[in-house]
């Protein structure tokens, strides 16, 4: 069934009217302004942001003069429809319904400023908005309305992308995941999400960057350019190419998962169970013990900072492992744990340690250091040879001892 709200206005004008189509502007009453949906917005309002503060403090300050010094609030709607001169019927469709594209456009932080200035029982009643009312429009002309008209504070790149539907493939596969392994994942996919902790380990940004840090095809030591998958690899935005490359790479998304969660069990082991008495109990650069990290995997959470591209230089080195059509060489299960317990040992400990003697913080700049990926590669090569010579190994000494049995045998 549809929602139908009821707007009050002093008064409107209908710029444009067809049967389908028509596009009205009004000056609305803010008190008792309807509670009309966020859900195309291109990002939720946030009660901290000094645009909403600006909002409230219009409402208090001088309520009267709103209507002049507001940009408004743009509507989206199934159908208008004129109730007197001073009264709008708008109907709207939910979600449940297909329709992603009704409710508020632009003017979240407005709307979350009317709902708490009538709690704070600010004297609303000569306030009114600006309200420009669009029914009949697609989802994609929506879309491209809500980019456009959102220019009060910046929308990040991420909000953008989000708005153009361009992470529905994402989207879909960890919801498809979460069917099948029973998880739940936590991702925020545009800015003030509500449902989605604002951690930068649960941006879509760094679910990209952990499968970017997979391609074995685009980023290879053996290349001039484009060895290692640093920060730069991030596509600023998501184009069909793009697209293409990262959905065969959606299959690797809960092995790069268990790594970096792996390299964190094995950070926090590290620093409940110091190596020696006495010491620094946190010798690591940018590691945190006053503060949390929650991974986008909701099951897991740790009692330290860290910065999001801690774990990058390591997943990028079990690329090591993957041939030219994104398949593990070896069954994922067999080396996993032995290689990232390797790499840890071998250089990430010794480097964190490193930082934090030198007095220096990493975060985005280990995403930086060619050397630290280059060597962590070189590392995880050498661990595959060595593993792959165990194997010749073991397979010819299996076939001594079977050629021996069937001489005894005759």
């Amino acid at each position: 069934m549809p929602q139908v709200y009821r707007l009050k206005v002093d008064n409107h004008v209908c710029l444009s009217s067809s049967e389908e189509n028509k596009c009205i502007v009004a000056l609305a009453d803010v008190k008792g302004f309807p509670d009309l949906p966020l859900t195309p917005n291109v990002r939720e309002p946030n009660s901290k942001s000094s645009v909403y503060r600006q909002i409230l403090d219009s409402l208090f300050v001088a309520p009267e003069k709103f209507g002049d010094k507001h940009s408004g609030i743009t509507i989206s709607v199934d159908s208008v429809k004129v109730i007197s001169e001073y009264e709008l019927e708008l109907t709207i469709f939910g979600p449940n319904k297909g329709c992603n594209h009704h409710g508020i456009l632009n003017g979240g932080h407005t709307v979350l400023a009317f709902k708490h200035a009538a709690q704070l029982k600010y004297k609303l009643d000569q306030a009114h908005v600006k309200v420009i009312i669009y029914s009949g429009l697609t989802e994609e002309a929506c879309k491209d309305i809500g980019l456009a008209t959102n220019t009060n504070s910046p929308v990040d790149m991420r909000s953008r992308m989000n708005a153009k539907g361009r992470y529905d493939f994402i989207k879909k596969y960890l919801q498809e995941l979460e069917l099948e392994s029973d998880r739940k994942f936590r991702v925020s996919y545009y800015q003030n999400q509500s449902d989605a902790p604002s951690s930068t380990h649960c941006s879509i940004n760094h679910v990209i960057k952990l499968l970017v840090c997979l391609d074995c095809n685009r980023y290879n030591p053996d290349a001039k350019t484009r060895r290692h998958p640093t920060i730069s690899s991030l596509p600023r935005e998501i184009k069909d190419s793009d697209q293409e490359r990262i959905s065969k790479l959606l299959h690797l998304f809960s092995q790069a998962l268990w790594i970096e969660i792996k390299l964190y069990e094995i950070i926090h082991q590290y620093l409940i169970h110091p190596q020696r008495k006495g010491v620094d109990s946190n010798p690591l650069a940018s590691i945190d013990i006053r503060k949390n990290t929650l991974l986008c995997d909701s099951e897991y959470s740790f009692g330290f900072g860290a910065p999001a591209d801690l774990s990058l230089p390591i997943v990028a080195a079990f690329r090591v492992f993957l041939d030219s059509e994104y398949n593990w060489v070896l069954p994922f299960d067999e080396f996993c744990e032995d290689l990232i317990k390797h790499l840890w040992k071998t250089h990430l400990l010794d480097y964190l340690k490193k930082e934090k003697i030198a007095g220096n913080s990493i975060g985005a700049r280990i995403s930086r250091n060619n050397e630290l990926w280059e060597n962590l590669y070189t590392c995880a090569s050498m661990y595959q040879n060595k593993l792959y010579r165990n194997m010749i190994s073991q397979k010819n000494s299996n076939k001594s001892k079977n050629k021996g049995r069937k001489l005894i045998i005759k």
